[in-house]
């Protein structure tokens, strides 16, 4: 069962570690084309529409807390569009640090960039909320776009704009806390 808690969280667009752009690891993401809902705010800024930002604490191995605000996909249309389209996930104001990817049960396949326009980090989540693995993946406008096989039974999968994941004190030993409560 994922941890589920009742953090309320006072900020957002957390920065919480020092930033590497360095992540990665030997395993790597299936999303099928769908059309794509954002929200334009000018020519240049291009964010996630159609989903909830909800509250999640990232607990680093040494302890560190780091709250932070995600754009929940849940369903297989929203887990299928995710960040298609999108150029700001939300980290230049402070809306959003990135987007998780929920699944109903631990789950095993890939995640593609397909009308991906930024460069992503992407980190897995065991049932448990422990970290499993991460890697950095490309944007991707057309045909044929790479799959990124996923690691076994990961449970929520959060993209973050590439080099990331550090400053969200997401690496190895750290655990996920995703809540069902709106950050603000």
């Amino acid at each position: 069962m994922l941890l589920v808690g009742v953090t309320v969280v006072m900020f957002f667009a957390a920065a919480c570690g020092e930033s590497d752009s360095t992540v990665g690891d030997d395993s790597q993401p299936t999303a099928p084309v769908s059309p794509v809902t954002t929200q334009t705010l000018s020519a240049d800024l291009v964010r996630p529409e159609g989903f909830e930002r909800v509250a999640a604490t990232i607990t680093a191995a040494d302890g560190t807390l780091c709250d932070l605000c995600l754009w929940r996909a849940e369903t297989g249309d929203q887990r299928s569009r995710g960040l298609m389209g999108v150029t700001d996930v939300g980290t230049s104001n402070g809306t959003a640090d990135g987007m998780a990817f929920v699944y109903p049960r631990p789950h095993t396949g890939t995640f593609w960039m397909k009308d991906t326009l930024l460069p992503l980090s992407i980190a897995f989540f065991a049932e448990s909320g422990a970290y499993l693995s991460s890697f950095d993946m490309e944007p991707c406008t057309a045909d044929p776009c790479p799959n990124y096989p996923t690691p076994r039974e990961f449970k929520v999968a959060i993209e973050v704009p590439k080099g990331d994941l550090s400053s969200l004190a997401i690496a190895s030993g750290s655990t996920l806390v995703l809540s069902d409560l709106p950050c603000d």
